[in-house]
């Protein structure tokens, strides 16, 4: 496998080796000892899976505050998205800048977020089964995020965010600015 560090600190794209022929492909998607090799320590605890019916479809920023934060593998199995990472890390050198990145069946690329990261994507094809690894368990009672149209980050989503498809508590989430006060993630 591949690993490649990102202009964000701590975050790493990972390509696994894909071995094809005329029947399909072969993939491992994750092993505990590559990861480690690779200086990606983390336990994971929780898959979780998510299907994206229309292309504009909209998840995000989210993030799970305190105890409950979570550090994600993410990976596509069918479709294409675009997945944006903020670092919301207090002190970190990249505090506060985003980066996209095409996930897609063709490409088999994944993600690692480290905990501190706010997360989201943007389906670009309908049908998108978006697959991720967390190294905690889901807490309702953490669940948070911040705005995806956040003027001060101006994330360039490739789809007209006024027509995007989001859930309601996504459309409600405040500007990084406005979640300094609360957030309790400090780099290092």
């Amino acid at each position: 496998m591949k690993v490649t560090t990102t202009k964000l600190q701590d975050v790493k794209i990972i390509e696994p080796a894909v071995f094809g022929d005329h029947r399909g492909f072969f993939t491992e998607s994750f092993s505990e000892k590559d990861f480690k090799a690779a200086g990606i320590n983390t336990d994971f605890v929780q898959d979780n899976h998510s299907l994206s019916a229309q292309a504009g479809v909209l998840r995000g920023l989210h993030f799970q505050k305190g105890e409950a934060a979570q550090a994600k593998l993410v990976r596509v199995v069918t479709g294409a998205v675009l997945d944006v990472i903020v670092d919301i890390r207090k002190g970190s050198p990249t505090y506060g800048q985003w980066e996209g990145y095409i996930l897609s069946e063709h490409n088999h690329r994944q993600l690692y977020v480290p905990r501190g990261f706010a997360h989201g994507f943007v389906t670009l094809t309908p049908n998108v089964n978006f697959l991720y690894k967390c190294d905690n368990y889901y807490d309702a009672q953490a669940d948070a995020g911040i705005a995806f149209d956040d003027p001060d980050l101006a994330i360039d989503w490739p789809v007209n965010i006024e027509k995007a498809i989001l859930s309601e508590k996504d459309k409600k989430h405040p500007t990084l600015k406005e979640f300094e006060t609360e957030n309790p993630f400090v780099y290092g």
